[in-house]
């Protein structure tokens, strides 16, 4: 039993008119997740920044931020396709913490000048830094996977 020609070199199917379009919608919404999650994740890390056990300011938030910050950078880059998606998180955590360190009229101020307060804004901004370098070191994605 033989198989037809045409059965053997069948081309694969062209990709239909909506693609382009929900590539595009799919690229959008994940940037617009990123940024989301980096607003929440921010919020979550001040929150946790004055944690202590014992009496002591354990530092988790600092931890917590710099494996969220890569995540969310790693996350970027792929949903969106293209290196400069690194700065979709980075931008709103990092406009959140510099006004969670600047104080109310009132004196109030959210992000304390203590050891956790500091680490943490420095940790989780070089840490969107060094993401950043990767993605500009790391060869060009290929075209036309898809």
């Amino acid at each position: 039993m033989s198989i037809a020609p045409q059965e053997q070199e069948q081309q694969p199917p062209r990709p239909g008119r909506l693609r382009r379009p929900l590539d595009i919608g799919l690229r959008v919404t994940g940037g617009a997740l990123a940024v989301v999650a980096a607003a929440v994740s921010a919020v979550l890390e001040l929150l946790l920044a004055p944690l202590r056990v014992g009496g002591y300011l354990v530092g988790v938030a600092v931890l917590v931020a710099v494996a969220v910050n890569v995540v969310l950078s790693s996350f970027a880059v792929e949903a969106v396709g293209r290196r400069w998606a690194v700065a979709l998180p980075a931008l709103p955590w990092v406009a959140i913490m510099v006004a969670a360190a600047d104080r109310t009229t009132e004196g109030d101020v959210l992000l304390v000048g203590d050891w956790v307060g500091l680490t943490l804004v420095v940790a989780g901004a070089m840490t969107f830094a060094v993401m950043a370098f990767r993605s500009i070191l790391a060869p060009a994605p290929a075209r036309g996977r898809y």
